[in-house]
Formats: structure tokens, sequence, C-alpha cells
């Protein structure tokens, strides 16, 4: 098995593999200025789609721009989430040369489409495949491939631990090799019950004191994550963008959840926002907790509502997940200043952060890859991964981190 790594190497972002110039395993894109795409032309004959993040499903319907659709192969909640992403990437670039695909080539992807279940083994390409939940977000899988000689498990993202939105990653199939995201090689989270306390303490606490809270959460996952802690700690709170459409998605298939009467009961117990005639700023003024997009402050209802609570030192901004540098997020933490919607505020207003992560911190990777102690592992999916492979030779691991456009035979 030939196995070349077209993103996702060395980095976080894009990640694509190609296996034998033919299984193509996620094809994702940089949410950066301007947007990456994978290295290299693909003309695959399937594809795999972990799950339904930008950084692995953002590109896939470029796919489907020529020649014949390649089928692609993902779970029912990964279906929607990619194509959600995948028109809400039109709306910001559809116009300008940095998207590479259409609306019609999202259309054609709809057709090209074949979801599957967990555990369900399927043919694609001539390899057998089969989809284990890896607890990252609903429809997250871990990919297991098998050419007849040769078992690879694709990890894609994955966490070990609790979340109130997806069960962890339990299943470990036998492998050959193991290619492993390692986004958090170097960092331990606290334990989640002790994160979830401390973010609904500093929220009530707020809220007593007659503030208002702007909880920057992602779409997928994270407003999600959010809303089942407000709602476990009868926390009132109003829900604005993209994470709405996608909580609805997200009920539909309670199959993928770890518990889908508590998503419909905190649907229930939310106000769900419109923006129509001036409500956000209504919203703002309340005393009460606003999540909403984006959750790194570089677009989305936050853009309204963080710069209408920024003078008052009695509100506060929680922010909820690890902030990339450079983004307005990562500035506000570090500077006390963002620049919000084109223009640099100082905020007055109390910042805050609180990991509520979705990835398997250094221990949950290694207790991940225990199942895999005499099984070769390609370190991939974060800004150290030689540095982890490295230190996985000195556990007693054959390790090693591939570099872009590097092709590994197995």
């Amino acid at each position: 098995m030939e196995v070349q790594f077209l993103g996702g190497a060395d980095e976080i972002g894009r990640s694509a593999v190609l296996l034998d110039d033919s299984l193509l395993l996620d094809y994702g894109m940089a949410s950066e200025s301007p947007p990456q795409y994978p290295v290299g032309d693909v003309d695959p004959d399937a594809v795999v789609v972990s799950h339904g993040h930008l950084d692995h499903a953002g590109a896939v319907p470029a796919l489907m721009s020529s020649g014949e659709l390649p089928p692609v192969h993902w779970t029912p909640p990964t279906r929607e989430l990619a194509t959600t992403l995948a028109e809400d990437t039109l709306k910001l670039h559809g116009s300008t040369p940095r998207c590479p695909f259409t609306q019609n080539d999202v259309r054609r992807l709809t057709q090209a489409s074949e979801t599957h279940s967990y555990e369900e083994s399927f043919e694609a390409a001539g390899y057998e495949i089969t989809l284990y939940n890896a607890g990252h977000i609903p429809g997250s899988a871990h990919v297991l491939v098998d050419d007849g000689d040769t078992r690879l498990l694709y990890t894609g993202d994955f966490h070990t631990g609790d979340q109130r939105l997806v069960a962890p990653s339990t299943a470990r199939p036998d492998a050959d090799v193991v290619i492993c995201e390692s986004t958090y090689s170097d960092v331990s989270h606290e334990a989640r019950d002790t994160v979830e306390q401390r973010f609904a303490e500093s929220v009530q606490q707020t809220v007593w004191e007659g503030g208002t809270v702007v909880v920057p959460a992602f779409a997928i996952g994270r407003t999600q994550e959010a809303m089942l802690v407000c709602a476990a700690h009868d926390i009132d709170c109003y829900v604005d963008g993209m994470g709405q459409r996608v909580t609805k998605q997200l009920k539909r298939h309670p199959e993928f959840l770890r518990d889908g009467d508590a998503l419909r009961g905190a649907t229930s117990s939310a106000r769900f926002v419109t923006g129509r005639d001036g409500q956000r700023k209504r919203i703002a003024e309340q005393n009460t907790v606003i999540i909403t997009t984006s959750g790194m402050l570089s677009g989305g209802p936050a853009m309204t509502y963080v710069p209408a609570i920024r003078h008052h030192p009695t509100n506060k901004v929680a922010l909820t997940g690890y902030q990339v540098e450079g983004t307005p997020g990562r500035q506000l933490l570090d500077t006390g200043s963002a620049e919000l919607d084109g223009r640099v505020m100082p905020v007055s207003a109390q910042v805050e952060l609180h990991e509520f992560s979705a990835h398997a911190d250094r221990q949950g990777l290694l207790d991940f890859l225990e199942s895999y102690r005499d099984t070769p592992v390609l370190t991939v999916h974060g800004d150290r991964t030689a540095a982890f492979a490295e230190e996985l030779r000195g556990e007693g691991f054959e390790a090693r981190a591939p570099t872009l456009g590097e092709t590994v035979e197995l």
C-alpha cells in the first residue's frame, strides 16, 4: 500500500491522505487568508471522509468538478455537515478565485454521497472500509482500510474523554499501521467536569451581577456542547449563528449522539435568534448568555455582540476553545483588544478561556496508541508531529512523521 500525504502533515488543516493513487481519505481546507487546499492533483476512484469539519471535509466538493463522480463515503451527520460547510464557503468565497468549487459541484456531491453507520463494512475503490466512532463530533469516524494484505487505521480527529454531545472513542480495531492525529500531543486537558463547573459558575456569576455573557463557539460540536452544559446547569441562553442550523441537523441523527433526548431538551430551553429588526442589539443589552458563532471571533453574529458588550467590565466574553495564532480571538486573549469587523477595538469586558476540547490530549493519545504498541505509527494533524513521533520512539513505538507531499510505502 502506497500512502501519499497531500495535507495535514506537520500542520493542522487541509487533511488529505491518498492511498495507491485511488482512495482518498479526507479532503479539507485550512481557513487561512487566502484559504489553503491540499497539494497536488487528485482524481480518486472513491473518497472516505472522517468527519464534518472544514479542515477534513471543506474541499470535497472540488472533487466533483470534472469527469466521473467518485463516490463519497461518510456517516449521515458528516454528509449534512459537509454540505452545510460547502454552502457557507460559497457564501464567503464563491465569487472569488479562492473557492475551488461551484454550487453545481455541491449539487453533484449529493449525487455521489453514500452514507454508512459505524461498524458497517463496505467496499470502496477495491478496499474494505469500516468506520468506528471517534468521539470527536457527531458522525466522526476512525477509518479502517483493508486491501487484503494491509489493514490501515486512519484515526481522523478523536477524543477518548467525556463530552455531553458524543460518547468517547472506544473501538480499537486490529491494524498493521496507524495514521494518528496529534493536535494536543503536548497538552494535558483538565478533567471535563472541572472545566464545565468553572464555566457554569463563571457565567452564573456574571449574570447574577447584572452582566451579559457572549460565548463564542464553533457551529459544529461546540455550540451544541455549550447548549447542553447550560441546560444541565439551568442557565438560560440564546443561540445565534450557523450553530442553529447544525443543531437542527444533529437532532435528526440521535443514534450518533450520546443522548438525543438531552439535545432536544437543551434546544427547547434555548432561544434561537433570527437576527431581524435589530434583535441582536436588544439581546446584547439583556442580562443573559449568548452562544454564537464564530468561535475565534473571525465573523458571524459575534461581530455584533462583542462590540455591543465590550465597554462594561461587568460583561464577559467566555471563549470555549483553542484560539489559533493570528485570529481575533487569540488577539483578544493576548492583548485585550481585537480586530472585529474591520476595526481594532479595546475590550473592557472580562475575557476568559474555557477549554472544551473535542480532541484527545497527550495522555488520551498515548492511551489510544497503547493498543498499537507493536504497530508502526505515522503522526499527522499537529504543529509538532515530528517531536511527537520522536517521543513515541522513546516510549518504544515505531513512529515517524511524514512531510507534506511525501509518499510512504507500507
